[in-house]
């Protein structure tokens, strides 16, 4: 900062203001100016330490502790399992929220209720890895990979999948419909301010806050990566219980990839609502289905190339006025057909900025990878902050089970994910600055056909019907909701007149479960355990026999009748 004080001098000589004066009048303001400069370097200094010091926190709040991993929620012998509580297959990072008569009811939740589910940040303490900083992860990114992202992804792909890709290809779309309709964009805080007061799970939004896929299919974009799963797989059978165990880290952090830049909402199901997906060029097979009402469940089954992957999942939900927590509850089991078994929960979302600002979510908490072996795994994903330069961190260990450190894991959640073993860790003071790092997982490129929902590619080939397979499937299958399909056609009028049909039929579903309705697919192992999937799906998908299952889109006095019947 500078000050001159010519002006000020000639006004006064023209004044007749005496020359002695002048100049005297002219130090005072000049002092007066360093007095104020001083302050200022002051103030910018204090400045400059308090950023530093923030920086340093934030540094030791990604740090993960490196042992503990022996008290556990799961329970899981050396040799066999017990499944406790619910799985959870899809994150929900952005997924059911809370949706218009779907929402779950809050002003029913007992104080029982409210004190049955975990937040996972509470359930582990914070403890460190000795200077194990994060902030240069892209540095890592240009320093260990001098091949390009599709020559990476190429190669990951390559081990897994070649031997299918031989003989088989599937066409799959790239892009969705071009709209029939220009969309009119709408003011959450419009619909919000007329509704201060009341209970917002009961506020019906339009459609307009949808993306044109279901919760049961978003299910699904958790085997995005699936090939991560195929890799561990061969790793475990040729006696790498390490690198199974990095994989099947690498490939529950992979998830979460695909919530970056979702602000829009999925399709709540209606009961019974079910998915299949069927994509043979990954060697999986899934099937999902709305098994409860209330409170919301979705269960869901997939197998691939020598695993099996289920789950069912509850999510609560936090409303705090400009932010929502989604809160899941419950387990993800991982079988492998040699017998080892992992299972998981999702750690909290948040989705900040609803009223003003950009809308964005975050993923933290503890992650617990339990192993019925030796082995187990802890991430912490770090919660974003206000100052933070580098978001979207992850960071963990592997341990035996004797607390030894066996690797150490970093990444991002939306990019990619490295690891270390024991050893090369230990000769570095900054993992990720490591040259011995090596890549488990990259997150792939965006499509180049960008629509508002910010949809992977993968993401949208969940709602295509592809020639031949509307007749194949059920009635009940999420391809065939006419809301959807409307809202995916750009259809936005019929989107919304459709959504107001199926709610008034969904205010239906809570008596149907009342009076004894069961999902057709999947089954409680015990009274409080989770639902499991009893098989019959693809069998009966194979002589297009839907006997039981209820034409659920069709008009509600229909459809009950028949369901009450079952």
């Amino acid at each position: 900062m500078s000050v001159s004080t010519v002006k000020l001098r000639d006004r006064l000589l023209q004044d007749g203001i005496n020359e002695v004066l002048v100049n005297d009048c002219e130090q005072i303001m000049l002092s007066e100016f360093s007095e104020l400069q001083g302050q200022l370097k002051v103030l910018c200094e204090e400045r400059s330490n308090l950023l530093d010091t923030l920086r340093q926190l934030e540094a030791a709040n990604i740090e993960v502790e490196p042992s503990g991993l022996h008290g556990s929620h799961y329970q899981l012998a050396k040799h066999g399992f017990t499944g406790s509580g619910h799985g959870k297959s899809s994150e929900c990072s952005t997924t059911e929220s809370s949706d218009d008569i779907e929402k779950q009811e809050l002003e029913e939740a007992s104080d029982e209720d409210e004190h049955s589910f975990f937040d996972t940040r509470d359930s582990f303490g914070d403890a460190s890895i000795a200077c194990v900083e994060t902030r240069d992860v892209d540095y890592v990114d240009t320093q260990m990979k001098p091949e390009n992202h599709f020559d990476i992804v190429k190669k990951m792909h390559s081990g897994t999948d070649s031997n299918i890709n031989q003989y088989l290809h599937i066409e799959r779309r790239d892009k969705l419909p071009f709209p029939i309709e220009k969309e009119k964009a709408v003011s959450l805080w419009s619909i919000i301010k007329d509704n201060v007061g009341k209970d917002l799970t009961r506020v019906c939004l339009p459609v307009y806050f949808n993306e044109p896929i279901s919760s049961l299919q978003k299910c699904f974009e958790d085997l995005e990566y699936s090939y991560l799963l195929d890799r561990a797989y061969e790793h475990g059978r040729n006696g790498n219980s390490l690198l199974r165990i990095v994989n099947v880290a690498a490939f529950a952090v992979s998830g979460y990839a695909s919530s970056e830049g979702r602000h829009c909402k999925p399709f709540n199901p209606l009961l019974g609502e079910t998915y299949e997906a069927d994509y043979p060029e990954k060697g999986v097979r899934f099937f999902s289905e709305k098994v409860s009402h209330h409170p919301t469940l979705i269960a869901c089954h997939c197998e691939g190339r020598g695993w099996k992957f289920w789950g069912d999942s509850n999510l609560r939900t936090k409303f705090w006025g400009r932010s929502i927590q989604l809160d899941p509850v419950g387990v993800l089991t991982l079988e492998f057909d040699d017998g080892d078994i992992f299972q998981w929960s999702k750690v909290t979302t948040s989705i900040y900025n609803l009223i003003l600002g950009k809308v964005y979510c975050d993923h933290h908490g503890i992650m617990e990878i339990r192993g019925n072996r030796e082995l187990s795994c802890k991430l912490k994903f770090k919660e974003q902050s206000l100052l933070d330069r580098n978001p979207h961190q992850v960071q963990g260990s592997v341990e035996d089970s004797k607390g030894n450190k066996l690797a150490t894991l970093f990444g991002k959640w939306d990019d990619s994910m490295y690891y270390l073993n024991a050893e090369d860790a230990a000769k570095t003071k900054c993992v990720n600055m490591s040259p011995n790092a090596k890549l488990l997982w990259k997150s792939n490129k965006p499509p180049l056909n960008h629509t508002r929902y910010n949809l992977t590619s993968f993401a949208i080939t969940l709602n295509e019907l592809t020639p031949g397979l509307q007749e194949k499937l059920p009635p009940t299958d999420s391809r065939l909701r006419p809301d959807q399909r409307h809202l995916e056609n750009g259809e936005y009028e019929k989107a919304n007149a459709e959504k107001l049909r199926l709610e008034t039929r969904q205010r239906m579903s809570r008596k149907l479960q009342e009076n004894g309705w069961k999902p057709r697919w999947f089954q409680k192992e015990t009274e409080n355990g989770p639902f499991r999937y009893v098989g019959g799906y693809w069998e009966a998908r194979e002589q297009s026999k839907w006997d039981g299952c209820a034409d659920i889109f069709t008009d509600f006095t229909e459809s009950c009748q028949e369901e009450s019947s079952l």
